[in-house]
C-alpha cells in the first residue's frame, strides 16, 4: 500500500492512470454474466439481442462500472470505498475498447475521517461515455 494516496497527500483534481479494458468480447460478457447471475439474453444470445432491436448483444453496465470500481480501488486501495454511485449512459459492444478514468472532486473531514469524493467515467474508443458516476473513499491521514 506504499504507492496508495493518503488523505494529506491527495489533491482536488488528483487523477490515476486510466485503466483501458478491451478489446471486450462476448466471452467477457459470459463470464460476467455467470459471476453476477445476469443472465439476460440481450448479453449473450445474437438472436434474441437483434429481434429486440439491437444490433448484436451488448455488455452489461454493470461489468463497465466493475471496470471502473478496480481503477479507483487500484488507486485508492481495497476497503478504501465507502459508497459508488454508477448511472449508464450507453450501450458497448463486442469489439470495443473501454477506457476507465477517474479524478478528485472534493476532499473533506467527517467525524475524523478523511474522505475523498471522486467522479469517474468509462467511455469507448469513440470517446463516447458508456457510464458515469461518483464515489467517496475513506484514505488513512
Amino acid at each position: 500500500m506504499a504507492n496508495r494516496p493518503s488523505f494529506d497527500s491527495i489533491n482536488v483534481s488528483d487523477a490515476p492512470a486510466p485503466l483501458v479494458c478491451g478489446l471486450v468480447t462476448r466471452t467477457h460478457f459470459v463470464r460476467y454474466a455467470g459471476a453476477s447471475h445476469d443472465f439476460n439474453p440481450n448479453h449473450h444470445d445474437e438472436v434474441y439481442a437483434q429481434a429486440n432491436g439491437n444490433k448484436a448483444v451488448f455488455g452489461m453496465g454493470m461489468l463497465a462500472g466493475g471496470y471502473c470500481a478496480r481503477l479507483l480501488t487500484d488507486w485508492l486501495g481495497d476497503g478504501s470505498l465507502q459508497r459508488l454511485r454508477i448511472r449508464f449512459a450507453s450501450r458497448f459492444w463486442p469489439g470495443d475498447v473501454l477506457t476507465c478514468m477517474a479524478w478528485v472532486r472534493d476532499k473533506r473531514e467527517v467525524d475524523g475521517k478523511g474522505l475523498v469524493d471522486c467522479e469517474f467515467s468509462a467511455v469507448n474508443q469513440e470517446g463516447e461515455v458508456v457510464i458515469r458516476g461518483d464515489a467517496t473513499a475513506a484514505l488513512p491521514r
